[in-house]
């Protein structure tokens, strides 16, 4: 894992070029060391992350731009442009873009741990079950749906 170093991501731009897609939202590098991993994200209309947990990062999603309804510790949310969502570890969270419209947003775990490792093995995968799978080996819990 690398130490932080001054400098700027130029906007429009991921570290070393790197973008992920992932389940039809397109995820862009903007940092990563040891202690945070940083992306920003464009959520089409009718993207979402389902309900999960990280149990040894804290999560946080700093709105650009639009709405996303969240599941955050079982309550239904909305957060806007400009907004912080702050998620602790350990606590359920679900982020849905039912907007009319794209939802961009920069968001950051800390510590880095593996979420990297995952971006890159889920990266263009479209079967979410193999997406569940993989990310329970990186750290990242994905509950089952209501009244399973």
């Amino acid at each position: 894992m690398t130490v932080l170093e001054a400098g700027i991501t130029p906007a429009g731009k991921g570290v070393d070029g790197v973008v992920w897609n992932i389940l039809g939202q397109t995820y862009t590098l903007k940092e990563e060391s040891e202690s945070c991993f940083t992306f920003e994200t464009l959520f089409p209309v009718g993207t979402f992350v389902p309900p999960h947990i990280h149990p040894t990062q804290d999560e946080f999603i700093y709105m650009l731009d639009g709405t996303f309804e969240l599941m955050l510790d079982g309550q239904t949310n909305h957060a806007k442009t400009g907004d912080l969502v702050r998620m602790p570890m350990g606590i359920p969270h679900g982020i849905f873009n039912k907007s009319e419209g794209a939802v961009k947003a920069l968001f950051w775990v800390s510590p880095s741990r593996t979420l990297r490792q995952l971006f890159d093995k889920i990266h263009n995968l479209t079967d979410p079950e193999e997406v569940v799978r993989l990310a329970a080996q990186h750290e990242v819990e994905f509950l089952p749906p209501p009244g399973v």
